[in-house]
């Protein structure tokens, strides 16, 4: 297959699940996972015409607090978005992980690390996270076959940090490719940061845990494509995938 091929999108769609598969393996052996089965509702589902289908899972686990796996599907639109989110308890500051991958209809990708303090104020912060991975961000700016993205929301570029990696490309095996090996060394890099982490004093964790919870509600509201799929499965339905998105105690028996 030649690596500059345009790839049709049923192709490009399993690609990229196979790739958020891998990531996702990669945290349920570090983790131990656990199901919440609040969100068991919500596994799979579809439009009321069938056209659009998806998923969305949500896990625990060891110094996880909460993990969101999804998908949207909507091929004859040749549209996709799926997430790979996960979000560490307040035991250590590592920031959170976020993968989204999907066709709009080019292939597109975001991968960034979400920071857990003030990078106004916290240079030691910046330098130990957020530096090493300020190179793969130019070196990805100066790459020709990608585009940078740029979200309308503006919450949404508040909320990413100074490196995400926010692109689309063509739909081709050299794209794909460099979305698969750029994910897994950021994945990789995090459980490594995981492993040297420090513990956060338990005086302080409360603070902590509250901010994150505040993060992961906003983002989960204000997520400008809410009122996209408002129209396809309808509002009561999205505003329930919303809150299960970062509530972990909604639906609970």
């Amino acid at each position: 297959m030649n690596p500059q091929t345009n790839l049709d999108y049923v192709t490009v769609f399993g690609y990229l699940r196979e790739i958020l598969s891998e990531l996702y393996q990669k945290l349920d052996d570090r983790f131990r996972l656990h199901p919440k089965p609040t969100t068991q509702p919500f596994q799979n589902f579809c439009s009321p015409d069938n056209s659009v289908t998806g998923s969305m899972q949500t896990f625990i686990g060891t110094k996880i607090d909460w993990l969101v796996y999804s998908f949207l599907n909507a091929p004859t639109k040749e549209f996709s978005t799926m997430r790979l989110t996960a979000w560490l308890n307040s035991q250590i500051q590592v920031p959170h992980l976020v993968f989204e991958f999907g066709t709009v209809p080019d292939a597109f990708f975001y991968i960034d690390i979400t920071p857990r303090v003030d990078l106004w104020s916290d240079l030691g912060y910046v330098e130990r996270y957020y530096e090493p991975i300020n190179s793969t961000y130019l070196t990805l700016r100066d790459n020709p076959n990608l585009s940078l993205f740029i979200s309308k929301g503006l919450y949404v570029r508040q909320f990413q940090s100074p490196a995400h990696l926010c692109f689309t490309c063509p739909r081709t095996e050299d794209s794909l490719s460099l979305i698969r090996t750029t994910a897994h060394e950021m994945c990789d890099r995090w459980l490594m940061w995981i492993d040297q982490a420090e513990p956060v004093p338990q005086d302080a964790q409360a603070a902590l845990a509250e901010r994150d919870l505040r993060m992961r509600r906003i983002s989960a509201e204000r997520d400008p494509g809410n009122a996209v799929a408002a129209k396809i499965f309808g509002a009561q339905h999205v505003d329930q995938i919303v809150r299960t998105l970062w509530d972990r105690e909604f639906m609970s028996e």
